[in-house]
């Protein structure tokens, strides 16, 4: 038997949650293949087999363990035909049957999404159960839930099922039964920083609206060679980020920190990216942004948040951080006062884009325009800086010429 443990995630991290068994009790794993899913109070992370052989599952999900615990033992001695008798050779038929029968489960985890194919498909309103996964035994995976498509009214029901189930659904939606669930160690740790940064910072927000008009026309002209050249998409997040090191060098104040008497001023720009995972918000850091192109940059948020829906992300990838970009404008927010990422003092918040009409040159036109907030710390940033750097990175956005030429 060979020993599955709890690993260090973290100096500070003294015990983790079992979040979930990828495999079942009994079930054949093979070397390095992941098998549990733990959650620290800071980022979920997973385990994999120490050796191949037969799975043995001692400690129960969600069960809090200390670093170092045995959560499981792989018996190498198991073969691959252990976990399961071999099936009785079928009772020949007097009748072939008109179709073939639906291939059996191969594995425990059919069916089951991985925590970034499980956002995708909730987004998509689909059902798990509908998807044929094509990972290891069957499970979903991130290009599964992709591909996958809701289905079509009438597709799999008569018109009588569907308001029976139109019913069914009604009647749920207001029933006045309660649900209770333990908070997970991320979601404890996220609530107590958000209350920490509201009650020890002087946060003030101040808001400016941008046109996007001339990085949309950029961004539709060169898309595609971009794409070519670089291997990776021109998103709209590249431009916010390089406009925002441009601005944190104008304006060192709303890049630093207080610590203690002291303040702490950064001469590079580790940018924090805010991503959405299945189990609460993250925000993985990219090093020396200003440093960076835009392929680069684009390169790295994809890493980076693929990384952190998947669960795959490092404690030392979140850690340190000078300055923090959220986009609530992916899930439709119009408007919001982000909340400071202590103990960074100050965070941009990005919104969806909308077009509205503007007057330009005495002309009412109609204009696709984002609102930006910037929630800062007042006790180190006043309201000249914090305003000044907002209207900066707005200037850079609205005319992208002055990223390349530095002004």
């Amino acid at each position: 038997m060979v020993d599955v443990k709890v690993p260090s995630v973290g100096e500070s991290i003294s015990e983790v949650t079992i979040a979930s068994w990828l495999k079942k009790d009994g079930d054949i794993v093979k070397l390095d293949e992941a098998i549990c899913s733990i959650e620290s109070d800071k980022a979920t992370l997973e385990i994999s087999a120490p050796k191949a052989g037969k799975l043995k599952i001692l400690v129960k999900e969600g069960e809090t363990v200390a670093i170092g615990t045995k959560v499981a033992e792989v018996d190498e001695t198991a073969s691959a035909g252990a976990s399961a008798p071999a099936a009785a050779a079928p009772a020949p038929a007097q009748e072939a049957p008109k179709a073939a029968a639906a291939p059996a489960s191969t594995g425990g985890d059919k069916n089951y999404p991985s925590p970034a194919a499980s956002k995708i498909l909730a987004e998509k309103g689909v059902d798990a159960s509908s998807v044929q996964g094509s990972g290891k035994d069957g499970r979903i995976t991130k290009a599964d839930a992709m591909g996958a498509q809701a289905a079509p009214a009438g597709a799999t029901a008569s018109d009588s099922s569907l308001k029976s189930l139109a019913h069914q659904t009604m009647a749920s939606s207001f029933s006045r039964e309660i649900r209770r669930e333990k908070m997970t160690g991320l979601r404890k740790t996220i609530a107590s920083r958000l209350v920490a940064a509201k009650n020890t910072t002087a946060m003030l927000t101040t808001f400016n609206e941008v046109d996007m008009s001339a990085v949309m026309e950029l961004r539709k002209k060169y898309k595609d060679s971009f794409k070519d050249k670089h291997g990776v998409g021109l998103g709209f997040m590249s431009f916010f980020t390089k406009a925002a090191c441009a601005a944190l060098k104008q304006y060192p104040a709303v890049n630093g920190m207080i610590d203690g008497n002291e303040i702490v001023f950064h001469n590079y720009a580790d940018v924090g990216v805010a991503v959405s995972t299945p189990r609460g918000l993250v925000v993985p850091v990219i090093r020396n942004a200003e440093s960076m192109g835009m392929a680069a940059i684009e390169s790295k948020i994809i890493e980076l948040a693929t990384r952190a829906r998947d669960g795959k992300i490092t404690i030392e990838e979140m850690q340190n951080g000078t300055f923090t970009i959220t986009n609530g404008g992916i899930f439709g927010s119009m408007l919001s006062t982000p909340i400071l990422n202590a103990p960074q003092s100050a965070i941009l918040g990005l919104h969806n884009i909308v077009e509205r009409p503007v007057a330009v040159n005495g002309q009412v036109v109609i204009r696709p325009i984002m609102y930006l907030a910037l929630s800062y710390d007042h006790r180190i940033i006043d309201g000249r800086e914090s305003v000044s750097f907002l209207k900066a990175v707005k200037e850079m956005i609205e005319d992208p010429a002055r990223l390349l030429l530095d002004i």
